[in-house]
């Protein structure tokens, strides 16, 4: 719905049309429907297990599973902004979001994402200081210390979502208010404003990449200092449990920035709308479901949590009964 202005031949926005899948049969988007709200459901139930033992399990107060409970909680946040009303549109043909719900979920989308880049680096960092100084790592990486990393990692977030979507949702936009995507990213919308956009563009691809090579830069430092630390080691057993400590991180930061960095770098030529969607889903969507699987399957400890929470929960409903 737009209302029509009397200069230019741009209006007054006041809802978008989120185009999503509509593309598609029905039947499949009915199949999409049950797969999505799947993960949906394993996404949040994985990851509020992961803060729920962290907080619980005594054996689990390290600084590593502090930071990987601000993850669980920052994928819980990033799910519930886009995956609700992508499962709105798919199975009640919902479409329509408002100007201001638009403008909502592109400030956290851009929030929650900018926030994961940091927090993946503050991670990276934690691994570093826990292999290459072990002795000392209690003493570096203390309470004042991992709360003032996670806080350095949260905020980068409001900054760069404050900007950037107050500065894109100031433009005019023309009649056409169809959305080309599943949520209101920032590239689809920026396509139906009818004004001289080149400023922006040239900062928000600056501030892209600065968000994400900066991190990326610290990751990859912090890891060339573990790989020269682990091939010190002189048991091969040794070596092994060091690199285990971090797989899961690695494999997480690389799910993370591979997809993400597909989505937003490749060539305009190559990014068809369509193949941006399905990019999209993997970072937005499938990556939050797998984190807690992938720390759950190759750490130990937080396995050996688990279970013991279950056996709690099994036990204390046995005495019940």
């Amino acid at each position: 719905m737009f209302m029509p202005m009397a200069a230019g031949n741009w209006s007054r926005i006041t809802e978008f049309v989120l185009m999503s899948f509509s593309s598609l049969p029905t039947e499949i988007q009915a199949l999409l429907f049950l797969a999505f709200l799947a993960i949906y459901l394993i996404t949040l139930m994985g990851n509020s297990l992961i803060i729920l033992v962290t907080l619980a399990d005594p054996m689990l107060q390290s600084p590593m599973y502090f930071f990987l409970r601000n993850l669980s909680f920052l994928e819980i946040g990033f799910n519930l902004v886009i995956v609700p009303k992508m499962l709105g549109t798919l199975i009640a043909q919902d479409t329509s979001i408002s100007f201001l719900g638009c403008a909502t979920q592109m400030y956290f989308f851009f929030f929650f994402g900018v926030a994961e880049c940091f927090l993946l680096a503050t991670m990276a960092y934690d691994r570093y200081v826990a292999i290459c100084s072990p002795l000392h790592y209690p003493v570096i990486m203390n309470q004042g210390t991992r709360a003032k990393l996670a806080a350095a990692s949260w905020f980068p977030g409001f900054p760069v979502a404050t900007v950037q979507t107050t500065w894109l949702f100031s433009f005019p936009f023309c009649a056409n208010n169809k959305v080309n995507h599943f949520f209101c990213d920032s590239p689809p919308v920026l396509r139906l404003v009818c004004a001289d956009t080149a400023q922006f563009e040239v900062y928000a691809i600056v501030g892209t990449i600065l968000v994400v090579m900066i991190p990326c830069l610290l990751i990859l430092c912090s890891y060339t200092r573990i790989a020269a630390s682990i091939l010190k080691i002189p048991s091969a057993k040794g070596k092994h449990k060091a690199f285990s400590t971090c797989s899961s991180h690695l494999l997480v930061v690389s799910l993370f920035y591979v997809s993400s960095s597909l989505t937003y770098f490749r060539p305009k030529s190559n990014n068809s709308p369509e193949s941006k969607k399905l990019l999209s889903l993997s970072y937005t969507v499938v990556t939050p479901m797998l984190n807690p699987i992938i720390y759950s399957l190759r750490n130990n400890e937080v396995k050996n949590a688990l279970s013991r929470t279950f056996n709690k929960a099994l036990g204390l409903r046995s005495y019940i009964t």
